[in-house]
């Protein structure tokens, strides 16, 4: 099967370059989505364990990729229900 490939490139030069192109897309969208699956709070894997994860977040660590000018502030109703439920 393999070889069959390599003959086809051998003939068709002009694909080379496509598929590098889209072998590097395809790697770096696996990559990404691994990393983002093990670093990010926000991917569960195991509901069971955690079933409310956005109680641990910490709001002032900016959870997005690129985050521009954010400022947090606590909103003081959620703040009173949060104190109230412990």
């Amino acid at each position: 099967m393999s070889g069959g490939f390599f003959q086809m490139l051998k003939k068709r030069k002009e694909l080379i370059p496509l598929i590098g192109i889209v072998g590097c897309a395809a790697l770096g969208a696996a990559t990404a989505s691994v990393y983002f699956l093990l670093t990010k709070p926000d991917v569960i894997l195991n509901k069971a364990s955690n079933p409310e994860p956005w109680e641990t977040l910490d709001p002032s660590k900016p959870q997005k990729l690129m985050t521009i000018n954010q400022q947090w502030k606590p909103v003081e109703e959620l703040e009173l229900v949060k104190k109230l439920t412990r």
